[in-house]
């Protein structure tokens, strides 16, 4: 409200309103731009913000800040990088890997990898991993079941080498939206827990989820067969109460534990390795379906397994020796 002496010069009410208006506005204009006259005036009345300069660029900021390399799977390749300079000698002198048909995965765009699994701890998919990333260049993700994410230290590991967790969703971002390459063992923790007289004998391939999902990631299956990995750990004799004991699906006693004593836990057998890789399986049906013939993917999956078989049995009659190949 007007007071009298405003009254008494003159001054209308409402210009009052409108220079209050106008301070409020050079406010504002001041935490915007402190180069305004009134934040320039010291003798102003209006009290604007003191401008704080703006923080730096992450430009200028990027030489200062350690960033990770830890992907959104977990995976590092720093590590990897460090995992493949120490796992090399062990591919190339003690397991002697070699392959046929590695030029039948594909070098660029998602593929899903599956393949025989043996050994009490697997030696098979470090093998595999560590022979297409120096071979081809292309990382490889491993899925694995969730008993090694409740491992401490192992878990962690795992996944900075590469290690996923063994879920249909993993699989497809990693098959159809980012176009890697997916290694799966369909035989699952029953490949592992197979004994020395039932080696080489693949067991049922589950329900086929692994065609599924490639069906729906519009990508191939590429299988592998492996031979070596059973006489890397063979495991004697299946120790189910123990298993039952410490909460894992089989305790074996090896034959690495019983020629090497305590080193035997960890330590392989030099056996030769041998990887064949089959031709790619294209399953020519639209990708991202609502679902798919329950019977033509449990065909499919069969089909594979028997491939796969074959070529075991093949592999085999042509081996002059566990050692030497």
């Amino acid at each position: 409200m007007a007071s009298a002496e405003d009254r008494s010069k003159g001054v209308r009410p409402d210009a009052l309103v409108d220079d209050a208006l106008i301070d409020d506005a050079l406010i504002d204009d001041a935490l915007v731009d402190h180069t305004s006259p009134r934040a320039r005036d010291p003798h102003s009345s209006t009290r604007a913000l003191v401008p704080v300069p703006s923080p730096e660029s992450d430009e200028d900021l990027d030489d200062d800040i350690r960033r990770s390399d830890v992907d959104e799977w977990g995976r590092s390749e720093r590590m990897r990088s460090l995992a493949r300079r120490v796992y090399d000698p062990l591919y190339r002198q003690w397991f002697r890997a070699e392959w046929e048909g590695l030029e039948k995965i594909p070098s660029d765009g998602g593929a899903l990898l599956v393949a025989n699994h043996a050994a009490a701890i697997p030696s098979d998919a470090p093998v595999i991993m560590h022979g297409i990333e120096e071979e081809l260049g292309r990382p490889v993700y491993g899925l694995a079941d969730n008993l090694f994410r409740r491992i401490p230290v192992v878990g962690t590991l795992w996944s900075r080498l590469g290690g996923v967790p063994a879920h249909p969703d993993n699989a497809y971002r990693l098959l159809a939206e980012q176009g890697q390459l997916v290694l799966d063992f369909p035989e699952g923790v029953k490949g592992p827990a197979k004994t020395w007289n039932e080696r080489y004998q693949l067991r049922r391939f589950g329900r086929g989820g692994f065609v599924e999902i490639a069906m729906r990631a519009g990508v191939p299956v590429v299988p592998i067969a492996v031979v070596g990995a059973e006489e890397s750990m063979p495991t004697l004799v299946r120790v189910p109460h123990l298993a039952s004991l410490i909460g894992m699906p089989y305790a074996p006693i090896t034959a690495n534990m019983v020629m090497l004593g305590p080193a035997g836990v960890v330590a392989y057998l030099p056996a030769k390795f041998k990887l064949r890789v089959l031709d790619p399986v294209q399953f020519n049906v639209p990708p991202d379906q609502e679902r798919y013939s329950r019977s033509r993917v449990m065909d499919e999956s069969e089909a594979i397994r028997d491939r796969i078989q074959s070529a075991l049995y093949d592999m085999l009659r042509q081996r002059r020796s566990v050692w030497f190949g």
